[in-house]
């Protein structure tokens, strides 16, 4: 009975575990290799950010908040279907 080891048959619980051991090993360098990523990514303050929406805001006219921007004209408006030749074409 020497190197008989109980449910152990030809080494498949040591592939087994060397499989479990190799996938984890992949899903930790694919870890890395995304916070290296994210590591390198340039980044800005919160505060900043927020300044530059508001400037964006005051400064961007935004057609569907005529509340603040006024009315304006259908030709202006991008979100107006603009149709030049009617409804149909008749040849």
């Amino acid at each position: 009975m020497s190197g008989i080891v109980p449910g152990n048959v030809g080494g498949v619980r040591e592939k087994a575990k060397g499989a479990s051991l190799e996938l984890r090993l992949k899903r930790v360098r694919d870890l890395c290799t995304r916070l290296e990523a994210d590591l390198v990514r340039p980044r800005i303050r919160t505060s900043e950010a927020c300044q530059s929406i508001i400037q964006y805001t005051k400064n961007t006219k935004d057609f569907m908040v005529p509340s603040l921007w006024g009315s304006i004209d259908k030709r202006e408006d991008p979100y107006n279907p603009q149709s030049d030749q009617g409804c149909c074409i008749l040849m």
